[in-house]
């Protein structure tokens, strides 16, 4: 099962699984027992989420956009001819083999209820892989 919560909301043991925060920043005193795993890789870039939040993109356009990113293969690409980096497909295809096996919930700092939320995003992706 492959769940999203806000970071803030009650911890729920053993109905959360595995907490995997998904945002950039850690955020200043966030507690580390609040998630089992930081994954900053999987939240949307610095740049992205300022031009969501300060209503210069659309959701529709952010959407797509944090889904380029997610699949954007890496600058270590150019340096390599025969290992590529392929975005993180392969993160989001391990995440949906551990929710196959148990619950995994994807945090991130928005409310609970907000639903512009990258974490929904990333869910479906993660179910799609």
């Amino acid at each position: 099962m492959l769940r999203t919560k806000s970071v803030a909301s009650p911890i729920e043991r053993p109905g959360d699984g595995l907490r995997i925060l998904v945002a950039r920043f850690r955020g200043r005193g966030l507690p580390v027992d609040r998630y089992d795993v930081w994954m900053p890789n999987l939240g949307p870039s610095e740049r992205l989420l300022v031009a969501f939040q300060a209503g210069r993109i659309s959701w529709t356009q952010f959407r797509r956009a944090y889904r380029d990113e997610i699949y954007l293969d890496g600058a270590i690409d150019a340096r390599s001819r025969t290992i590529k980096n392929h975005g993180q497909k392969f993160t989001l295809r391990l995440l949906a083999s551990l929710a196959r096996s148990g619950t995994v919930t994807l945090l991130c700092h928005c409310a609970e209820q907000q639903q512009h939320c990258h974490r929904h995003v990333l869910q479906k992706l993660i179910l799609g892989s």
